[in-house]
């Protein structure tokens, strides 16, 4: 007798328990688990990403049965393939495509042209980088086009049009005349012309094709006053004048805007923005190397609905201002990357305040050289914390580690990369045991020496530096001790889906075996571990299957053997360093080419018994093989795009 068959929506309700990376794997089962995880509760916001090649073809036309969803497609040209790549999504997709973004594309005007006007339900469109577009100028140039265009995005609230070096008034108005309700606008990288006026002072009019003018721009801003809800100028050269102007446009209500490496700005075009624009909620004032803590201070006082804020790069802001920062109640990201001048005591002090608090989910405190507390901030950063970035703080310890561990038991991303005094005590969670005794090198000193000869006096000992240091190696007592105890692991934080412990050089495969056991752990990175083996590659790969993007570079002892245990397990790989691994030869790319089906990225540099001839093998073998780097393999000098 047969096992009657779940019905669908028992079968839907067991895979809403599972990580989307595992119900990804579930659906490729069989037929009723497929049917099961395209239910409409899973299928929100789907994006597929995937380059221009022959198998991309046949995977469009199984999209066909979607409602609604998006595509990055990259590597699009003017080849017979990309056009019948993009007459595929015009045929099979059409108007159930929500958003369309073509990175690394060289496209022509006519295969747009004839692929827009099909897609009638699309609300995002990304144009970033796509120079060929728009560097005859004559893109959109027919009125015939622009109102097929027009009628197409009707409903498109997106707009990325960054780094386009040949973007002029002329295009970016036929471009954005078809939008009728844009939400977003990104021009980042672009060149406008903020302080030169092409018009010399008359009407805009047509519009100039050399170039995109300020006066152009603002124009747009004012049409779009009413839902124009963010804005990104980042790498730009705005000017402290013509950010007044933008944000004092009357009606402008923005939610998001993105200043990013806009050197020009000063703390007095800063309080102009927080006071005109007083309901942002994301603000990224990151490279903006000019301001100081005024620019804070501004934030604080006006910004009250504040959800993310970053100001990484700031050399010149201060300490003093973070503790009144910490009372916006609604902020929940903070970026202070390489604020060389914070050093946490006004952190911990906000955090410590009675009063209402922002609840971080984020915070990076990346190249903080100066922090000194780190235990105290995992204490006070409640549960709430999703994402700490410790990346170069070089006085994190093992203390710090275990305190990360015990307070900060839901963290999703962990990075640690360059803390140097992390040993394999800190991540079993365990306190290095003290005999007592200095070094005889140091305890016998009796002080400076004399010579005749002034040959190698003594006058200074040179210091102890605690990264040369080495720590009592862990024992097989103390690791029955770790299995006995609860103790404050790394492994406490079971949800971790991203850690990066690149050049933890005291780290060896004694704590990596025993802790490194994350079922949903995506991305990893144990670069530059000079003592990491074989071992602990193949103890990683068997206990964190759903790794995407694993870094091994300059991990000497891994040779073919640890990737032949390894890569059988590892099955959603997508991105792999191998770069200065000299014991890695062509039969790792041949296991590669065998488990690894869905590798896009690889970085074989350096390893110098890996030949060119079998490179080019495994670009045959991996059909979603994008980019691959093979810097002085066999000699050769080349970093190959696919």
């Amino acid at each position: 007798m047969e096992t009657p068959a779940l019905p669908h929506e028992v079968i839907s309700h067991i895979l809403s328990f599972l990580h989307p990376s595992d119900r990804k794997e579930a659906s490729l089962v069989c037929r009723s688990w497929y049917e099961a995880s395209q239910d409409h509760q899973f299928q929100k916001n789907v994006t597929f990403r995937f380059p221009v090649s022959t198998s991309s073809v046949g995977f469009i036309r199984s999209l066909a049965h979607r409602h609604r969803c998006s595509l990055i497609i990259s590597h699009v040209d003017d080849s017979n393939l990309s056009r019948r790549v993009l007459e595929e999504v015009r045929v099979h997709l059409g108007a159930r495509l929500e958003g369309l973004a073509l990175p690394r594309s060289s496209m022509m005007e006519s295969s747009l042209l004839k692929l827009l006007p099909c897609l009638t339900g699309l609300h995002k469109l990304d144009l970033n980088g796509l120079d060929s577009l728009f560097m005859s100028g004559a893109f959109l140039s027919r009125e015939e086009h622009r109102q097929q265009v027009r009628t197409a995005l009707k409903n498109l609230e997106e707009l990325d049009l960054s780094d386009l070096r040949y973007l002029s008034d002329l295009t970016f108005n036929r471009l954005t005349g078809c939008t009728l309700r844009l939400g977003r606008l990104a021009l980042a990288g672009c060149y406008i012309a903020f302080e030169f006026d092409p018009y010399r002072g008359r009407a805009v009019g047509p519009g100039s094709s050399a170039m995109l003018s300020l006066r152009n721009l603002l124009r747009l801003v004012q049409d779009h006053s009413s839902t124009l809800r963010s804005l990104d100028l980042s790498r730009t050269s705005i000017t402290p004048e013509s950010l007044r102007s933008l944000v004092c446009v009357p009606g402008l209500h923005l939610e998001e805007l993105r200043l990013s490496g806009c050197k020009k700005l000063t703390d007095y075009s800063v309080e102009q923005l927080c006071r005109q624009q007083r309901g942002l909620r994301t603000l990224d004032l990151s490279g903006c190397t000019e301001l100081t803590r005024r620019s804070m201070v501004a934030v604080t006082a006006e910004l009250k609905h504040l959800q993310s804020l970053s100001l990484s790069r700031n050399w010149k802001m201060t300490e003093k201002g973070l503790a009144d920062l910490m009372a916006l109640p609604a902020l929940t990201s903070l970026d202070l990357a390489e604020c060389v001048n914070v050093c946490g005591m006004e952190l911990v002090k906000g955090l410590s305040s009675p009063q209402p608090r922002a609840q971080l989910e984020k915070l990076s405190l990346r190249n903080c050289t100066y922090i000194q507390d780190v235990c105290s901030l995992a204490q006070l950063l409640t549960s709430s914390l999703k994402e700490l970035d410790l990346t170069s703080c070089v006085v994190l310890t093992d203390s710090s580690v275990r305190t990360i561990a015990t307070h900060l038991p839901g963290l999703q991303v962990l990075r640690l990369g360059l803390c140097k005094l992390i040993t394999d005590w800190g991540l079993l969670g365990m306190e290095e045991p003290s005999d007592g005794k200095e070094s005889s090198k140091y305890a016998e000193d009796t002080g400076p020496s004399f010579t005749r000869t002034f040959g190698n006096m003594g006058f200074f000992q040179p210091p102890r530096m605690p990264f040369d240091e080495k720590p009592r190696l862990v024992t097989d007592e103390d690791l029955g001790t770790f299995r006995e105890q609860e103790g404050t692991s790394l492994r406490a934080i079971k949800g971790l889906e991203e850690l990066d412990l690149t050049a933890c050089s005291k780290l060896t495969d004694i704590s990596i075996t025993q802790v490194l056991r994350f079922p949903v752990l995506q991305r990893l990175s144990l670069a530059m571990l000079p003592e990491l083996s074989d071992e602990s590659v193949a103890s990683v790969a068997h206990h964190c299957r759903s790794l995407t993007s694993l870094a091994l570079s300059g991990c000497s002892w891994l040779t073919d053997e640890g990737l032949a245990h390894a890569l059988p397990h590892l099955h959603r790989l997508q991105h792999l360093q191998l770069a200065y691994c000299d014991g890695i030869t062509d039969r790792s790319l041949s296991l590669i080419a065998q488990h690894c089906k869905r590798l896009r990225t690889l970085d074989i540099s350096k390893c110098r018994d890996i030949t060119v001839t079998k490179v080019d093998v495994l670009q045959s073998q991996l059909p979603f093989l994008e980019n691959v780097q093979y810097c002085s393999v066999s000699g050769a000098d080349l970093n190959l795009t696919l």
